[in-house]
């Protein structure tokens, strides 16, 4: 069934006496966007939108696009894997706020980029296979993807934010309503057109159907009419940002080490901490201790500040989520784009920058490419300072390092650390998991040490 009359029949069985099968005999005799439109979108029963699921893929984006469509905490979804993908085909998503000679100079930037990254390809597939020969009792073939994928595990961190992928999600009604309602909003330009198109193809048939035959349906037709624009997020934010710029100022302390742990013992300090780590560019620590620092009341001019612009049925932020414990990450984008899909914590991310530097692969060093590999990233930066803001995010490499506040309970903890830090793993994020054990170890001694994690010098490079 479509997922709008799956939802009512799913609705309507909750609400009746009747079997399954005689809601559905229902259902199918009557018109689901009336009883769609009287109980979820007038009564507000939202949960019977959690009933009905779509499958959509979104294909040609970009990956900074990919990023905020998977960026949802009820989202079940995969996007394609950066090893499996010909850039020299694919080419570059050139963002809409690039126009004129921003995207001559873009596009100039852009291809730079990928010739670097193919020769860097090309040159580590030779360090690799000088420094690891096969093994007798290891296939060629075998061998070959082994190294080549490796090989990909360094050459993608010149890859960037501006290049195409695909994202395939299966989510609720309601939580692509929320989306869609959150890309409309967004500050790029690629995202509202997103929201638009998806809103479209809700309101038709699929565009892919399972049997080519048969009369196809509207897939949410209902959901397309109620999909404005959500403006209250970016209106809390930047309310706090104001709030910042008024009463914290700017972070231009030196900083160390790439993890760093936070317990948050006071709650109402640890939402205002999180909430302004959000709209400035501290780290958290630092962030946190000033805020228990001040008074209560002061704690709460920065919730109000958030509050401030907010409707009767807005839901509160994602920073009014918080956890026991706070992972400050300070980590390259590849690193990230992996430990993002993790949905059983609180994620909290800073704008895009290029102030952090960049990460250097040890294999680039070892193969003596640091000069060229240092040169395509600062090429690609000088020519971001040339574009309007929002398109210098597009040529972010994922070398590029960033700020990424990650909030989760111990179990979530001790999964993340013991998944991620394995021999099978990007040697990025292992480094960052073992990181996050040690900080759990420094923070509290007896949980830490009863999480297994595999240390980043332990490894096993032809297994993956």
């Amino acid at each position: 069934m479509p997922p709008e009359k799956l939802a009512y029949a799913l609705a309507r069985y909750s609400r009746s006496p009747d079997s399954i099968r005689d809601s559905v005999a229902w259902v199918r005799a009557h018109d689901s966007s009336r009883f769609l439109e009287s109980f979820y979108f007038q009564y507000g029963h939202a949960s019977i939108a959690d009933l009905g699921h779509l499958a959509l893929s979104f294909e040609g984006v970009s990956e900074l696009a990919a990023v905020e469509i998977e960026d949802e905490p009820l989202w079940d979804g995969q996007a394609r894997s950066s090893r499996y993908q010909d850039f020299a085909r694919a080419g570059f998503i050139t963002p809409p706020e690039a126009e004129g000679e921003a995207a001559e100079i873009y596009a100039a930037a852009a291809r730079a980029l990928l010739e670097a990254y193919q020769r860097m390809h090309a040159r580590m597939v030779e360090h690799l296979q000088a420094k690891l020969p096969r093994p007798e009792s290891m296939k060629p073939d075998a061998y070959e993807r082994n190294i080549a994928a490796r090989a990909f595990d360094v050459a993608r961190y010149l890859l960037f934010l501006g290049v195409p992928t695909g994202v395939g999600q299966v989510t609720s009604i309601r939580t692509l309503e929320r989306q869609i309602r959150r890309w409309r909003a967004s500050e790029y330009a690629e995202l509202r057109e997103i929201g638009e198109e998806t809103a479209a193809a809700c309101a038709r048939p699929p565009d892919v159907a399972w049997d080519e035959g048969a009369p196809q349906e509207p897939l949410a037709p209902t959901l397309a009419k109620y999909v404005d624009p959500d403006p209250y997020p970016s209106a809390a934010m930047g309310a706090v940002a104001a709030w910042a710029r008024q009463n914290l100022g700017g972070w231009n302390e030196p900083e160390a080490g790439a993890v760093r742990l936070t317990r948050i013992e006071e709650p109402l300090a640890g939402i205002a901490a999180t909430l302004l780590y959000a709209a400035t560019e501290w780290p958290f620590e630092p962030l946190y201790e000033t805020v228990r620092s001040w008074s209560r009341a002061r704690q709460m001019e920065v919730l109000g500040a958030a509050l401030g612009p907010r409707g009767r049925r807005d839901e509160l932020l994602r920073a009014f989520r918080t956890a026991p414990y706070a992972f400050d990450l300070r980590i390259d984008i590849g690193a990230y784009r992996d430990l993002h899909r993790h949905r059983r914590c609180h994620q909290t991310r800073q704008t895009w920058t290029w102030r952090h530097g960049f990460e250097t692969p040890d294999a680039v060093r070892e193969a003596g490419l640091e000069m060229e590999y240092d040169a395509a990233l600062e090429a690609a930066r000088q020519a971001a300072a040339r574009l309007p803001e929002k398109a210098a995010h597009y040529l972010l490499p994922f070398a590029a390092r960033g700020r990424f506040l990650f909030q989760m309970d111990f179990a979530e903890a001790e999964y993340i650390i013991r998944l991620r830090s394995g021999v099978k793993g990007h040697f990025s994020y292992r480094r960052a998991a073992w990181e996050m054990k040690q900080e759990m170890e420094r923070v509290e001694p007896e949980l830490g040490r009863l999480i297994e994690a595999t240390p980043p010098w332990v490894e096993d490079p032809l297994v993956r």
